[in-house]
């Protein structure tokens, strides 16, 4: 199971099947899945709770304690989904009293050198690419790409099926469904290929993509939006996830795009 020169507390739960390498530290209070992988130099600290077939590269850290000063010793975990993959020098906190939980669903890559804080909550298939940043607090949802060396400031929710441009200072919501770029951070289009690569039909892409329109290509705010769409279009789950995703944003949503701010030749 494991190397002679890690550091594994015999407290700790170890399942079937995992191999440990090289100069691994293991703290007491950790929970580790069946047939793991755990790479050269990985730190697991107390309140580590990870899933089965999951792989953690050689440098990461995961549940050190948060980085925040109101942080008093309080008990709390960080809980990894089965089939997820965490790259080299990826850091994980476990959470504060706030939630008690720091949470990576199933299926999701974690590339190397992404930060996750304090009370985030990451879905399942998620991919977070290089460097990406996430303040405390952050929620995003299922299938959602953030692109390499984008920040994401804390509290703010990104819906699922987004795709974030890498290098993104994201300071506020991200609906569902769309793709978003630029700086100031700007709706430019919907995800329409990873939505085909999911299994959207075309009328169901065409439909999102027009409820979209309304809300970020008219001269409509978003509550004259909202009603527009409620009266236009038949009701469907993915509506439902929009509305719902606006109305509930306490950051505020991201702006659409005005191509009048980078000049008539900006494409995308």
């Amino acid at each position: 199971m494991s190397n002679t020169f890690s550091n594994i507390s015999p407290k700790a739960k170890i399942g079937k099947g995992v191999k440990i390498e090289s100069f691994v530290t293991i703290n007491d209070d950790v929970e580790i899945g069946d047939n793991c992988w755990i790479g050269s130099n990985v730190s697991i600290m107390d309140g580590a709770r990870i899933g089965n077939n999951c792989k953690i590269f050689p440098g990461a850290v995961i549940s050190a304690i948060p980085q925040d000063l109101k942080f008093d010793g309080e008990k709390s975990i960080v809980k990894i989904g089965d089939n997820t993959t965490v790259r080299e020098f990826a850091t994980i906190n476990r959470a504060t009293n706030y939630s008690g939980v720091t949470s990576v669903g199933e299926n999701c890559l974690i590339m190397a050198y992404v930060h996750i804080a304090h009370d985030c909550h990451i879905a399942n298939n998620v991919i977070l690419v290089n460097s990406v940043q996430l303040g405390g607090h952050v929620e995003i949802a299922e299938y959602t790409i953030v692109g390499g060396i984008s920040a994401v400031h804390q509290f703010v929710k990104i819906g699922s099926y987004a795709m974030i441009s890498g290098g993104s200072l994201v300071r506020k919501d991200v609906p569902p469904y769309i793709k978003v770029a630029k700086e100031p951070l700007s709706f430019i289009g919907i995800n329409s290929i990873g939505l085909s690569r999911k299994g959207f039909s075309q009328e169901k892409i065409l439909e999102i993509q027009n409820i979209y329109r309304n809300i970020f290509q008219s001269n409509l705010n978003y509550t004259q939006a909202i009603e527009k769409i409620k009266k236009k279009f038949s009701n469907s789950k993915e509506i439902e996830n929009i509305i719902k995703f606006i109305n509930e944003s306490e950051r505020g949503i991201i702006k659409g795009f005005n191509n009048n701010q980078y000049g008539n030749n900006s494409r995308f």
